[in-house]
């Protein structure tokens, strides 16, 4: 979350010549809802269990660019779906670069909308909860000095 993974996905798809796709948007469309709309309507467990759906039963073009929400790697068995079914980058930023760029968001990010002052103490414990999972996609990248065209490089390295 906030680590840029729309805009540069959107940047790479561009470059690719590939379609963007944003699951959080697939989502939205499909329960007619915000995500903080159906968060709040029915908890975060039902909308775990429709956000795996929606990844694993989405057609996907032979050429996409698909960005996820932070939290789909982290629950069933996303990371390993996604890794058979692609290659998946993990954009790594510190905590604190993170928490500066969401202060502003925490209204749209129903995740982190009760943590007021906290939010650098959250993202550190949500970071140390999640990396597990996110250590085990195919790139890792900074994601300080990541642009599009860093992406394509490390997509096209050997893994």
């Amino acid at each position: 979350m906030g680590c840029g993974k729309t805009t540069l996905g959107r940047k790479l798809a561009s470059r690719l010549g590939y379609e963007f796709m944003d699951l959080d948007d697939i989502l939205e469309a499909k329960v007619g809802m915000t995500i903080a709309e159906y968060f709040s309507a029915f908890g975060e467990d039902a909308f775990r269990k429709l956000e795996s759906e929606v990844l694993k039963q989405t057609e996907y073009p032979e050429n996409a660019v698909v960005s996820t929400g932070g939290g789909l790697p982290c629950f069933f068995d996303n990371m390993d779906w996604m890794n058979a079914h692609g290659k998946t980058v993990y954009i790594k930023l510190s905590p604190k670069t993170l928490a500066n760029r969401l202060e502003n968001e925490k209204d749209q990010r129903p995740v982190l909308r009760d943590h007021g002052d906290n939010l650098g103490a959250f993202i550190t414990g949500k970071l140390a909860e999640r990396d597990k999972f996110y250590d085990r996609a195919s790139i890792i990248a900074d994601g300080l000095s990541l642009t599009a065209g860093k992406v394509e490089q490390l997509l096209n390295a050997p893994l």
